[in-house]
């Protein structure tokens, strides 16, 4: 009954009789007037007017009795999300499971809000308690469908819909759309009304549907025109329309509501066409004492047969679809029902047959959401199992009334879906929406692993058209929980995919849908490569006796002592180390890099270790208890497990001498190697052979923001977008014209660039093709805003068949102004001569 109950949702039928409304204006009335109002609309199903008044009602007073009603009015009238918050409410209240069986509703409510897993344990419970075996079958079709849902991709293959648009849309519900065979006509169901319907004695004729007509061209759809009264019958109910294969017959269904309970309705047909239609008649031998609706053209047997959805006694559910072999002109045969292939404990309806196809919705098959769209091929004695349609035809809420043009490439289907025009919340009424299917399409779909071969999610996937050796805007998708990805593609385009992940190495193909003649679905894999993982930093730090430890925020301006601001945070640590353990004896060293003259470098170092005592003598502290000590450059830093994770062409144990800064392969890295030698120190030498302090007391403080390196040195590793700038790679040449190249032949070339931003500038990843070898790579590195740097390659033409122009792709460590990754691309070229 549920496409007939949606009328309740835009109608609020209260005429004349008990309420007495008529066109008088709505008073506040008292607590037990309001609700009374509100269990007399509810008995007649007169939901829309119930639920304001029991809304009044517990505004009045917060009766939590009323809860249980509102929230199944929330549901009735399709308002899910609200339906959600209400459900939640009594469930939290029932500690002795008194309300178990009203599991199945909220965990369709649930599921019809797109909260899969908690729908799947909701109706999980129900299927271990429940007593009702149909119930308990429709509840694991819910969980089957839920599931399903968690694992379709998001798009669609070569299929478009989108919502037909305010020419054909209303605030009130739309139904059963039928697509003349042209495509240029449409046929549909509505109100002549555009918000909920107070119906009085005034504008009683707005509360029937009608059958309206819109012609499509240029432009779009046209203004929708009802048909008239031969079709349209007043005080009737005329929808579910339908066509005969040759558009000759029109099919729909006359209706009559007692309250907003549908009482009656009938199948009928009219003979003409686009120019005019013949007077209804009622179509002989498929209605009966019973609900008889939604009828559809079809073949069965070698026989025209009309389908149609109805409530006989002794069906499988509640409506079930039945066909009856045409006799003659509007005389059918007796109904047959389809069976439990299609038909199921729940609502199957809106059935439409093309080419042996019969697709229609259902409430008893595994879907998304509420009514999903099937469809079920017959081999000339039986039907098919069903298959869902998938995203885009279906969604978490109702989609039903599937039609298709003559070609099969263009269709129209109806859905609450959000998104849509709706007078009474975001999901009660129904909209029209178009479907477009492309005679050739291209998708890709991506997966993510790791070298091992297991899936990898929260990884992200770019793919980034390529025109005319020129990158155009990226599409990406990010996954926190799976590991595929589904792009669709246009035709005729070459594009690069790159994949990525925050502990994994970047890694990237090339492909093209180049030329294609039929429809086809790429397919890359990723298996990336793991990021070194750096050992997690103990929480509790062990000092011993002799041991020196780096002091890393007792920094000095250059050629200067005065302690910074920034130092006082670790010499308090000294001091309250030393208040802690007052027999302790320190050592403060300073050390200097090896540039400059050694006897300054030795005289600098004491001055700025005895400074750093001055300060903790200030404090208190026995000047006896600390020795200053300036080593100037005479005891290079050895590098630590924790700074060699931090600087990849660092190991641990090296020892930074100045023939070993020297050897570095460029003078970022050697300036970062500087500025590691240029540290102060303190060292226990009497007192305690050792004490145990929190590892984070001594932290450079950067690293004690979210998110944050080892400052703002050049070369550290970091994942940060830059902050109170923008970086800018710009390149001297970015082009290089190799001229006559012979096969086989090789040549070496060397960008030089330089970063003319405002912040730091790193490198994430670059991109060559198997001919491009990098020999000077600067992945992974950072340069500060004026520093320079160069990317040298080696050019193979052993490969090559022909001229070419040669792109590298590289990629930055940061966002660009949309939002996508920053990258830049330079280029060489050359004649091949063979």
């Amino acid at each position: 009954m549920k496409l007939m109950k949606n009328f309740a949702i835009i109608l609020v039928l209260f005429l004349t009789g008990s309420l007495a409304l008529q066109a008088q204006p709505i008073r506040k009335s008292s607590y037990e007037g309001m609700l009374a109002a509100a269990r007399e609309a509810y008995s007649t199903e007169n939901y829309v007017f119930a639920l304001e008044k029991y809304e009044e009602a517990y505004e009045e007073k917060e009766d939590k009795a009323l809860i249980d009603t509102l929230s199944w009015l929330y549901f009735k009238v399709r308002d899910y999300r609200r339906a959600e918050r209400s459900f939640s409410r009594m469930m939290r209240r029932d500690k002795e499971g008194q309300l178990a069986e009203y599991k199945f509703v909220y965990g369709r409510i649930l599921k019809m809000n797109e909260q899969y897993d908690d729908a799947i344990k909701e109706l999980q419970d129900f299927v271990s308690s429940t007593s009702s075996d149909s119930l308990r079958t429709l509840a694991k079709a819910e969980i089957t469908g839920a599931e399903m849902a968690k694992e379709l991709p998001q798009s669609l293959k070569g299929v478009t819909v989108e919502n037909a648009g305010k020419d054909l849309n209303g605030k009130v519900s739309e139904y059963s759309p039928a697509l003349a065979s042209n495509g240029k006509e449409v046929y549909f169901a509505t109100f002549d009304a555009d918000d909920v319907i107070y119906v009085d004695e005034k504008n009683k004729d707005k509360a029937y549907a009608q059958i309206y007509k819109s012609d499509k061209d240029d432009n779009g759809w046209e203004k929708p025109k009802a048909l008239g009264q031969e079709i349209n019958r007043p005080e009737f109910h005329n929808t579910n329309v339908s066509f005969s294969k040759d558009g000759r017959v029109m099919f729909f269904t006359r209706a009559q509501m007692t309250g907003n309970v549908l009482s009656e309705c009938k199948i009928y047909y009219s003979v003409g066409g686009s120019e005019g239609w013949s007077g209804a008649q009622e179509v002989q031998g498929v209605n009966g004492e019973y609900i008889a609706k939604q009828p559809a053209v079809g073949e069965l047997f070698g026989q025209e047969v009309l389908f149609f959805v109805a409530n006989i006694p002794g069906g499988h559910g509640g409506f079930d679809i039945y066909y009856a072999t045409k006799k003659s002109e509007g005389v059918y045969g007796d109904p047959v029902n389809l069976g439990t292939v299609i038909n199921t404990l729940g609502d199957d309806e809106t059935p439409y047959y093309r080419d042996g196809t019969l697709y229609f919705s259902s409430t008893g098959h595994p879907g998304l959401g509420g009514f999903d769209i099937f469809y079920s091929t017959w081999d000339g004695t039986k039907w098919s199992a069903p298959l869902n349609m998938g995203r885009g035809y279906n969604t978490s809420v109702d989609d039903y009334s599937l039609t298709l043009d003559n070609e099969g490439y263009f269709g129209m289907l109806a859905s609450n879906r959000e998104g849509g025009r709706s007078a009474f919340g975001r999901t009660c009424c129904d909209d029209l929406y178009t479907i477009s299917i492309a005679r050739i399409y291209a998708d890709l779909v991506v997966g993510l692993f790791s070298e091992d071969k297991k899936p990898l999610p929260g990884g992200t996937v770019y793919i980034v058209p390529v025109q005319n050796n020129k990158m155009g805007d990226p599409n990406s998708k990010t996954s926190e929980k799976g590991n595929r990805f589904d792009f669709d593609l246009q035709l005729d385009m070459p594009y690069m995919v790159i994949a990525n992940h925050p502990a994994y190495y970047p890694d990237t193909t090339q492909f093209n849908t180049v030329g294609l003649k039929e429809s086809k679905t790429f397919e890359e894999r990723f298996f990336l490569k793991p990021k070194p993982v750096p050992p997690p930093e103990p929480e509790y730090d062990t000092i011993s006796i002799e041991q020196p430890i780096v002091l890393e925020n007792i920094l000095y301006d250059f050629d200067d002592d005065r302690i910074k601001t920034e130092a006082e945070s670790d010499l308090q640590v000294v001091y309250e180390l030393m208040t802690e353990y007052p027999e302790m004896k320190v050592e403060l060293g300073s050390h200097t890099d090896n540039r400059g003259v050694d006897k300054y470098n030795e005289d600098l170092s004491q001055r700025r270790a005895e400074s750093a005592r001055r300060w903790l003598v200030r404090k208190g502290i026995d000047r006896d208890r600390i020795v200053a000590k300036g080593y100037g450059e005479s005891q290079p830093q050895t590098v630590s497990a924790k700074v060699a994770a931090q600087y990849d062409y660092l190991k641990a144990g090296d020892v930074l001498t100045g023939e070993y800064i020297d050897a570095l392969k460029t003078e970022e890295q050697k300036e970062m190697a500087h500025s590691l030698n240029r540290r102060t120190e303190f060292k226990i030498i009497e007192g305690p052979t050792s004490i145990t302090i929190k590892s984070t007391r001594l932290r450079k403080k950067e690293e004690l923001k979210k998110g944050s390196d080892r400052g703002s040195l050049p070369g550290a590793k970091t994942t940060q977008q830059p902050t109170g700038g923008e970086p800018r790679m710009e390149f001297k040449q970015s082009m290089f014209d190799l001229g006559k190249v012979k096969k086989g032949e090789k040549r070496r070339l060397a960008y030089e660039f330089a970063n003319t931003g405002t912040a730091d500038l790193k490198i994430d990843l670059i991109s060559v093709c198997d001919c491009t070898t990098l020999v000077d790579d600067p992945t992974g590195r950072t340069f500060k805003p004026g520093q320079k740097g160069r990317l040298e390659v080696i050019f193979d033409s052993s490969e090559k068949d022909e001229s070419e122009v040669i792109d590298i792709d590289i990629f930055l460590a940061h966002n660009d102004k949309n939002g996508m990754q920053a990258r830049t691309t330079v280029q060489y070229k050359y004649e091949l001569l063979k």
